[in-house]
């Protein structure tokens, strides 16, 4: 009975995280769509998911009885920072550079967290993660290297930066132990006023707020929300393979709805990203599997 249960919860937390996987994946169309300057349309995307925070902030203490902080401690602020500088780094990728070009490369962030967390947490990666890792700098390279063709460069660079910054957000939280799950939305007030005070003297910019108020009050929240939910019930190499959801269709939605195409060295670097990602998960649910049927059966053989 139990193990239906198990099993249960198992497809529903796939279910639940696909979702989360799905929603991210809108996020840069939706930015394109609204038509914006891209400090006003920081500011609106980022006062929006501020206000999702502290929505959730309230019925978490006051109605569900979760004693849940805002910005847990130093800790949090610091992590706080480097999800609010993520925050305007990414926005500033996405018009500077193309969506594939973005999207391939932030998928860099668990390589940096690995490494980060090798630095600072004494955890050493896996032999099969630094062969990944690897592997990944090569798809990295050829991407960058095309956008110094192009003359995207500036914006990649941006594109590595978000990487970067949100690998140190996810390895400060880590270190901390702390509740962090509303960091990343509350912490969104220090993007938001960068964007304000950058904003045109005249006000915000924006042609279609809609769609950027629709996906700060709805698809980020939920995409947050989602894919912090799944690591309850599912292992963190299945987690990763739906955050690929956003590398993988970010770049479909951009061309049906925009007709922007990737070329053919950013498809390539794109798919040595990807491939080196979906193996590397693959891998690490294969170990996790025999040693859950080691400790089930720890006589066997």
């Amino acid at each position: 009975m139990s193990q239906a249960i198990d099993v249960a919860q198992h497809r529903r937390a796939l279910l639940i995280t696909g979702l989360g996987g799905l929603a991210l994946s809108f996020d840069i169309p939706l930015i394109r769509s609204s038509q914006g300057e891209v400090w006003s349309l920081l500011a609106l995307r980022s006062l929006c998911t501020f206000a999702v925070a502290l929505v959730a902030w309230v019925v978490l203490n006051k109605f569900l009885g979760r004693r849940i902080a805002l910005i847990p401690g130093k800790a949090g602020l610091l992590a706080g920072v480097f999800y609010g500088l993520g925050t305007f780094t990414f926005l500033l990728s996405v018009f500077h550079t193309a969506t594939a070009n973005v999207v391939f490369i932030v998928a860099f962030t668990s390589m940096f967290a690995a490494v980060l967390s090798w630095i600072f947490l004494k955890e050493r990666p896996s032999n099969a993660t630094l062969v990944t890792m690897a592997v990944m700098v090569f798809g990295v390279g050829l991407i960058v290297h095309d956008g110094l063709k192009s003359g995207n460069v500036f914006g990649d660079a941006m594109a590595v930066c978000s990487a970067l910054l949100l690998a140190l957000a996810i390895t400060v939280s880590r270190a901390s132990g702390r509740d962090m799950g509303l960091v990343p939305l509350a912490t969104a007030i220090f993007p938001c006023a960068i964007g304000y005070l950058l904003s045109p003297s005249e006000g915000l910019v924006i042609a279609h707020p809609g769609w950027i108020m629709f996906d700060g009050l709805i698809m980020i929240p939920l995409a947050f929300f989602c894919l912090a939910t799944g690591p309850r019930y599912l292992s963190a190499p299945e987690v990763g393979m739906f955050y690929l959801l956003e590398t993988i269709l970010a770049p479909i939605w951009i061309w049906i709805v925009f007709t922007e195409v990737p070329t053919m060295q950013t498809l390539l670097g794109g798919a040595v990203l990807i491939l080196a990602l979906v193996g590397h998960s693959l891998w690490q649910i294969r170990q996790k599997s025999a040693a859950d049927a080691s400790s089930e059966f720890p006589f066997t053989g």
